[in-house]
C-alpha cells in the first residue's frame, strides 16, 4: 500500500497494529501474526530509536514471507523541529517509502509544509492533540482549549499546510471529519475494545464507535500485542469491525 494511498484495502480491516516490540525477532512474529487480517503496520519512537530502518525493513520482510507484501508501514516518529530539520529528516525517511509518517501539527505550518514537500510520496500525518491529553494538561501547557476545539483548529491548520492525514483521539474525530476535506485520512489512536483498561490513555472509544464518527485509521497496540495469541486478537477485533459494518 506505498505511495500513500488513502484508504486500507477492504479485504483487510483498518487497523494499524503499534508494534511496540522488545525486540525485531517479537515485530516479525507480531507482524506475520497480524498481517493477514490488518492493513497496517505502525512503527513509533521507542522501536525507531532501537532499531531505526532495521525495524521498518523487518516488518515489511515478515509481512511478505506471512503472503501480505503490501501492507502499509507507519513511521510514528512524531516530528517536532524546525522546518529545516523536520525537511532533513523526512528526506532521511525517505528511502523507506512509508505510506504515513507524524509530525507534530503543534510545530506550525511551515513545519507541516516542509515535511510535506519534502517527502511527497507520503501521507505526512499531522498529530493535533496526543491521547494522553486532557483539558487540565492543554491549560498547564498554554494551549488554549477546550481538548475538541485545539483538536479541530490544528487539524485545518495542518491540511492547508500540505499534511494529507491527521491523527486525533476518537472523541474529537466526529468534529475533525467535518473541519477537513473528505480525502483526508483520519487516524485515531486511543482506540480500546469494551472494558479493556485505559493505561496511559485519557481520550478512549471502542474501535467501533470511532469508526462510526469518520475514523479511516485505528491505531491499536497493547489490546492486541499483549493477547497471548497476538493473531486470534487480531482476528477478533478484525472481525468485530466486519459484524458492526455489516450492521450499519
Amino acid at each position: 500500500m506505498n505511495s500513500g494511498s488513502a484508504v486500507p484495502p477492504k479485504a483487510f480491516a483498518p487497523i494499524a497494529v503499534a508494534m511496540d516490540a522488545p525486540d525485531l525477532d517479537a515485530l516479525r512474529s507480531w507482524t506475520s501474526a497480524v498481517a493477514p487480517v490488518v492493513s497496517t503496520i505502525k512503527v513509533g519512537l521507542e522501536v525507531y530509536c532501537r532499531d531505526g530502518a532495521a525495524a521498518v525493513l523487518a516488518a515489511r520482510q515478515a509481512a511478505e514471507q506471512a503472503g501480505h507484501p503490501g501492507i502499509g508501514v507507519f513511521v510514528d516518529l512524531k516530528l517536532h523541529d524546525i522546518p529545516a530539520t523536520v525537511a532533513g529528516a523526512a528526506r532521511a525517511i525517505a528511502p523507506l517509502a512509508p505510506d504515513f509518517l507524524t509530525v507534530h501539527a503543534a510545530g506550525g505550518p511551515a513545519m507541516v509544509q516542509a515535511a510535506a514537500q519534502a517527502l511527497p510520496g507520503t501521507r505526512i500525518t499531522a498529530v493535533t492533540v496526543l491521547t494522553s491529553l486532557d483539558d487540565h494538561a492543554l491549560d498547564v501547557i498554554g494551549i488554549r482549549g477546550p481538548v475538541g476545539q485545539a483538536a479541530v483548529r490544528l487539524a485545518r491548520m495542518s491540511v492547508q499546510a500540505g499534511a494529507r492525514a491527521i491523527v486525533c483521539s476518537p472523541l474529537e474525530v466526529a468534529e475533525v471529519r467535518a473541519a477537513v476535506p473528505d480525502d483526508v485520512v483520519l487516524i485515531t489512536p486511543g482506540v480500546r475494545p469494551a472494558g479493556a483498561e485505559q493505561q496511559d490513555q485519557r481520550r478512549v472509544a471502542t474501535a467501533q464507535q470511532a469508526l462510526a464518527d469518520g475514523a479511516d485509521l485505528l491505531v491499536i497496540g497493547r489490546p492486541i500485542t499483549g493477547a497471548a495469541d497476538v493473531g486470534q486478537a487480531a482476528r477478533r477485533i478484525a472481525e468485530g469491525l466486519t459484524l458492526t459494518r455489516a450492521q450499519s
